[in-house]
């Protein structure tokens, strides 16, 4: 063999091999691989995206993280989240049902404690406070948490009685005498001046009257009074604090008594806080005043508001808004839709738990629902809080392609 036909003969088996090596290569990216990503994000602005936990630079709230475990052959239309990502986002959804949407009516109110989720512990002995463990108004207490400790004579005599009844039990036996009866009313008066059924096996066990005796409290909340400081005497029934529930709260607006007829309890009503950066929640009628005030000839509606994060805090501006009447048509709440260059879409939750965008074409609406011409149906569930976080996930996972593979 010549040396051109080597040449040849050498350069056909470097071409073969190169193409079985191509032919290999999607074979190897084919298979399943495993991504593990997690990064940090802000309820409010989702855009923000961090590797490390910490403050978001633009609201100051705390991030949260958002693991993204799955394989590389999920579908790219698709955004699952778990249980504890949907809650820490404050994501919520609606159903697509038919909706006024007429001219809206939009009233001024503020924001305020729900006075049915109040608390108040009093002492229920007379006494000295020796100590308080809660001394800051604004603190989250628990059912069950020291409160204080109380130094009283009364209190401490019922002790020494509750402890005679149960040496008696033991040491005489006399068929005349119920002693189960006496240690079950020296008990309950132990109980009745605020001591727990814990406190009292524990006053059984040791068979030692303290100096002072820890209250634990009776009710929970934040606390938004402290009436009491150490060294100061209570009587029986007087205030210790009080407190109030964060999340729930009343939003009070004032109308015109012509106005009345268009409210009434248990309608859903749409309140938007701007102190809140807008945000729009669904809110429902608790209560129209049926009298009028005698000053102003107004009246007072009260609408109640969830508030599971802690975000609307009592005293901020609210607007609540309720259509007139009017036509009404297949709608979304307007906090759902998100428009940008590629028109309008929503997102919409799968049978299977997980999120999917879908774009709409919208009609006439008013500020808190709008009309949907056509891409939804009657039924769908919609993401009416959090869409914005669903829609910068979507741009995580597929880059500048997030529209890609959108159900239209």
């Amino acid at each position: 063999m010549n040396k051109q036909s080597k040449k040849y003969t050498v350069l056909i088996l470097l071409i073969t091999v190169l193409f079985v090596a191509c032919k290999q290569k999607p074979q190897a990216l084919g298979v399943k691989k495993t991504i593990e990503k997690a990064y940090y994000t802000c309820s409010m602005h989702p855009q923000v995206h961090e590797e490390h936990p910490g403050n978001c630079p633009i609201c100051g709230m705390k991030l949260i993280k958002v693991e993204l475990t799955g394989d590389q052959n999920i579908a790219s239309d698709k955004i699952t989240l778990t249980a504890t990502q949907i809650q820490l986002a404050a994501i919520q959804t609606d159903t697509v049902r038919e909706e006024n949407t007429g001219d809206e009516k939009t009233l001024t109110g503020t924001v305020t404690v729900d006075d049915n989720k109040t608390g108040e512990l009093s002492a229920r002995i007379a006494g000295r406070i020796q100590q308080l463990f809660v001394r800051t108004v604004g603190e989250k207490i628990r059912i069950g948490q020291p409160v204080f400790t109380i130094y009283s004579d009364d209190l401490q005599e019922a002790e020494k009685e509750y402890l005679l009844a149960k040496q008696q039990q033991k040491t005489l036996h006399n068929p005349d005498v119920d002693y189960q009866q006496l240690i079950s009313a020296a008990e309950n008066k132990l109980l009745l001046w605020g001591l727990s059924p814990a406190q009292v096996r524990s006053l059984a066990a040791s068979g030692k009257v303290a100096a002072a005796t820890t209250v634990l409290s009776k009710v929970g909340g934040t606390v938004s009074d402290i009436a009491v400081h150490e060294g100061d005497y209570v009587t029986e029934g007087m205030p210790i604090l009080k407190t109030q529930a964060l999340n729930s709260l009343w939003v009070q607006a004032q109308l015109y008594a012509n106005e009345s007829g268009s409210y009434k309890e248990n309608d859903h009503l749409s309140v938007a806080f701007p102190d809140i950066g807008g945000l729009v929640i669904q809110g429902k009628v608790g209560f129209v005043n049926p009298e009028l005030s005698d000053a102003s000839k107004v009246d007072l509606i009260r609408v109640s508001v969830p508030n599971p994060q802690g975000l609307i805090r009592p005293g901020m501006l609210a607007y609540i808004s309720i259509a007139k009447t009017g036509n009404r048509s297949l709608a979304v709440p307007a906090s759902a839709i998100l428009t940008d260059g590629n028109g309008s879409k929503v997102w919409v939750k799968n049978t299977d738990g997980s999120f999917s965008a879908k774009m709409v074409t919208t009609g006439a609406g008013n500020q808190s629902y709008k009309t949907i011409t056509s891409g939804l149906s009657k039924g769908d569930i919609v993401v009416t809080n959090g869409a914005y976080l669903l829609n910068s996930e979507a741009i995580f996972k597929n880059g500048g392609e997030n529209m890609a593979g959108m159900k239209m």
